[in-house]
């Protein structure tokens, strides 16, 4: 095992960050609750930064955020909400998804979905991650991963009005 340093979590930080960042908006759809997420799976990590094995960090990462995110999700549908958020919040959030490249109507198709679809289409498409990652890091099984895919990649072509079956 590597003796890793403050140094090195610094650096791993500052790399990570905002990839880490647009990772946890494509799970959640609003960029303050991603910066919670994200500030929340960098303290998880710092607890445990001189254990974790260099080759999986990556991993062991993105599995910190999805289970940060779905405890997340959990923990607000026991929230009561008393009052609305302004509005100009909304707008800050948008203006922010257009310049990092989210089409907003992608994202609102996203959040749709329910959180492990959500979640297994993220990882599958956005972060790249192969079935067998996928099923690793949401803890469940490769066909589940896959029809968990397929379905949200249904539901999403049906929201933004593509064609569901692919022709040749």
């Amino acid at each position: 095992m590597v003796a890793r340093t403050d140094a090195d979590f610094t650096d791993y930080f500052a790399a990570r960050a905002a990839p880490l960042r647009r990772f946890a908006f494509a799970l959640c759809g609003d960029w303050h609750t991603a910066d919670d997420l994200v500030q929340a799976t960098f303290v998880k990590l710092y607890q445990h930064w001189r254990r974790v094995e260099p080759e999986s960090l990556d991993a062991y990462v993105r599995r910190i955020l999805v289970n940060t995110f779905l405890s997340h999700r959990r923990d607000r549908r026991r929230e009561t909400l008393v009052a609305d958020p302004p509005d100009a919040a909304s707008d800050v959030n948008r203006d922010q998804a257009v310049g990092q490249g989210v089409d907003q109507e992608l994202g609102r198709a996203l959040q749709r979905l329910p959180e492990r679809q959500r979640a297994a289409v993220v990882l599958r498409h956005l972060e790249d991650m192969s079935i067998t990652e996928v099923a690793d890091l949401l803890g469940m099984a490769e066909g589940t991963v896959k029809s968990q895919t397929a379905r949200g990649v249904d539901a999403l072509r049906r929201a933004l009005g593509a064609p569901t079956t692919m022709k040749e």
